[in-house]
């Protein structure tokens, strides 16, 4: 696979373990707390699996600037995903709207010097 490509598979992938390791555990606040941090990092370790590698192959074509904007952007599309389909949370405009500003600062990263 491209070394464009395989950083941003990589990061989706990396992104859906660590949404599950940061809120997943929101669902089961019956468990002990010290249980959801274990197991948190487990699906933690399982993230770091993809990222550092996304990072290390994507850091060929793109420098570190793009590949974080990379990772933020999609952190946002799993996790607006995630709380709405796992954790039943609506979404809503206010969350929208910041959402495209932070999509167009994005924007910028990647357009390159402003002449």
């Amino acid at each position: 696979m491209s070394p464009k490509i395989l950083p941003i598979v990589f990061l989706l992938i990396s992104n859906v373990f660590m949404t599950f390791a940061w809120y997943g555990h929101l669902k089961f606040e019956g468990k002990p707390l010290y249980l959801v941090i274990f197991v948190s990092w487990l699906i933690a370790l399982a993230e770091y699996c993809f990222a550092v590698p996304a990072n290390r192959i994507g850091h060929s074509v793109y420098n570190a600037a793009e590949l974080k904007t990379m990772q933020e952007v999609i952190t946002l599309v799993v996790f607006s995903v995630f709380s709405v389909l796992y954790l039943g949370e609506q979404f809503t405009v206010n969350h929208l709207v910041g959402f495209v500003f932070i999509c167009a600062g994005a924007f910028f990263i990647f357009k390159g010097p402003i002449t």
